[in-house]
């Protein structure tokens, strides 16, 4: 729902964000405010009613705002975690085809360094974009074919390709993961309930009887929260996009060890 926040700089939709709940709140008090409070005017100690109300509501509604910013902050952590897994393994495993017999080994390396340098160049910015990245699938079948064709001939040999293999299952695993979260996000339909939340939470303090300037200052402040609230959930629901993302810093610096070697 909040696509378009990633390709703009984020204090940016994040002030846009709150000037829309607070202009909502602001724009609703003059106009919406007089219309529903004429349900309520003769309700004896309106505020009270009325807070109780809210106090309840609330509790709901800050538990599920609670709960989504958890479970985004919770996503965006293991996406972070397979990414560096992933790097982990792509090294361990570039370290242990470079025991493998000349020229074997050294076109295995060359196949991961391509594979390496392919996942910055060109999968990151796919990835930033919501797409998910499919040639890194061609290099790590080009890469699996030649590790498949190796006959260990000694035992020394036959230990450090069954790890070789080992370590590229690995890989393997944590490069689906990574795949699997460039698309995840919150369900849609979690998104309709935390905006409906809100906007009942701002009708209910229409409800109250009070200043009019009194009304501006506290709801404004509570509408600005509320906005903070979603475009935090919004920035972190996927972890690959926008400024708040995932950065290939762990693909780098292992790159960068490649190219020394």
């Amino acid at each position: 729902m909040f696509f378009w926040i990633y390709d703009i700089s984020s204090p940016v939709p994040a002030a846009g964000m709150i000037a829309l709940f607070v202009g909502s709140y602001w724009a609703g008090a003059i106009v919406v405010r007089p219309v529903l409070r004429q349900f309520v005017k003769h309700t004896a100690a309106c505020n009270d009613v009325v807070g109780y109300v809210l106090s309840c509501f609330c509790v709901f509604y800050g538990l599920l705002l609670g709960l989504i910013a958890v479970t985004a902050y919770q996503n965006y952590s293991q996406a972070e975690a397979n990414v560096t897994h992933e790097a982990a393994a792509l090294s361990a495993l570039y370290e242990d085809v470079g025991q493998y017999p000349a020229p074997l080994g050294q076109n295995l390396r060359w196949l991961l360094r391509d594979y390496t340098r392919y996942v910055i160049k060109y999968a990151w910015p796919l990835q930033r974009r919501g797409i998910v990245p499919v040639e890194g699938t061609i290099r790590a079948q080009a890469f699996e074919e030649q590790l498949l064709a190796f006959q260990p001939q000694t035992p020394a040999e036959e230990i450090l390709h069954a790890e070789a293999l080992r370590q590229f299952n690995t890989f393997l695993e944590a490069r689906r993961m990574r795949l699997f979260t460039v698309t995840s996000s919150i369900p849609a339909v979690m998104w309709y309930v935390v905006i409906l939340g809100a906007l009942i939470t701002i009708a209910m303090v229409w409800l109250f009887d009070m200043k009019f300037v009194t009304h501006l200052l506290l709801g404004g402040l509570l509408s600005a929260y509320l906005g903070t609230m979603i475009f935090l959930i919004a920035a972190m629901d996927n972890p690959f996009r926008g400024e708040v993302s995932i950065e290939p810093e762990a693909f780098e610096t292992l790159y960068a060890h490649m190219v020394e070697e």
